[in-house]
């Protein structure tokens, strides 16, 4: 009976989310887009030329899309970025950051450069448009 109970509940959640991201409407899903891209590529540069890690930018957005929202980065992946497979997305977001990072000079070059704080200030932007969301 538990175990029927909880495949019952966790089946009931993944059907809640999925009914949620199919009403969003397509501003909202832009944003969301946008604002997994900030997260990612802010997170990869710290990952690339900080030796940083953590994946803080993405793990904040996680915490709000789920408070405000009941979704999750991966779920965003999956359902709203046009690949529809959240592998496939980070593999195209981390082979984006690269290509940008390679053409402004490696981490030498952007570390002297606008780019950094251009990276975080778009993250900041589409965290406080999620926000603001209704």
């Amino acid at each position: 009976m538990r175990r029927w109970l909880t495949t019952a509940l966790l089946l009931a959640g993944a059907s809640i989310q999925s009914a949620h991201a199919a009403t969003l409407d397509e501003a909202t899903e832009q944003l969301l887009v946008e604002a997994v891209e900030a997260a990612a590529a802010v997170d990869l540069y710290h990952a690339r030329c900080r030796s940083d890690s953590s994946n803080r930018r993405t793990e904040n957005l996680n915490k709000l899309l789920a408070s405000r929202m009941r979704m999750t980065v991966l779920r965003v992946q999956d359902d709203v970025f046009p690949e529809r497979n959240y592998r496939k997305v980070q593999e195209r977001l981390q082979r984006e950051f690269l290509e940008t990072l390679r053409a402004s000079g490696g981490c030498a070059g952007v570390k002297d450069s606008d780019l950094p704080a251009q990276l975080r200030a778009r993250y900041d932007e589409k965290m406080k448009a999620i926000e603001a969301l209704p």
